[in-house]
């Protein structure tokens, strides 16, 4: 089994930047592809992004797409997500997901929640305008 907490959420304004961070335990960084999901209030979950186990490619979804970046660090466990030029409609509770169990990750699965086997209980973030 794999548990993931997610910490870096907070209130900020309207082109502000923050980081969020998921931390991993119960098995070894570098051997499952991660992803950040986000759920904005009143609205279904949404994928943000994603990375392979080994960081070699990176997908994100077109609204974040040039604002946020994705990073790992296999051997702290720690996958980032770097938010820049924050947005209001960027407002969510944002969970990572790590994808252990099924296929590679690809442009095709990164985006769907099936792929991933565990989930984080999420970090608030709020964006003000």
């Amino acid at each position: 089994q794999v548990q993931l907490v997610e910490s870096g959420g907070g209130l900020v304004q309207a082109g502000d930047s923050l980081r969020l961070t998921c931390t991993a335990s119960g098995r070894p960084g570098g051997t499952y592809s991660m992803g950040w999901f986000r759920q904005p209030p009143g609205k279904e979950r949404e994928f943000v992004g994603a990375i392979t186990w080994n960081a070699d490619n990176t997908y994100y979804a077109g609204s974040v797409k040039g604002r946020f970046t994705i990073s790992r660090d296999n051997a702290k466990n720690t996958v980032y997500l770097q938010m820049n030029n924050l947005k209001p409609e960027d407002t969510a509770n944002y969970y990572c997901a790590a994808a252990v169990y099924g296929p590679a990750l690809t442009e095709f699965n990164s985006g769907q929640g099936r792929t991933y086997d565990y989930w984080g209980q999420g970090t608030q973030v709020t964006v003000s305008s």
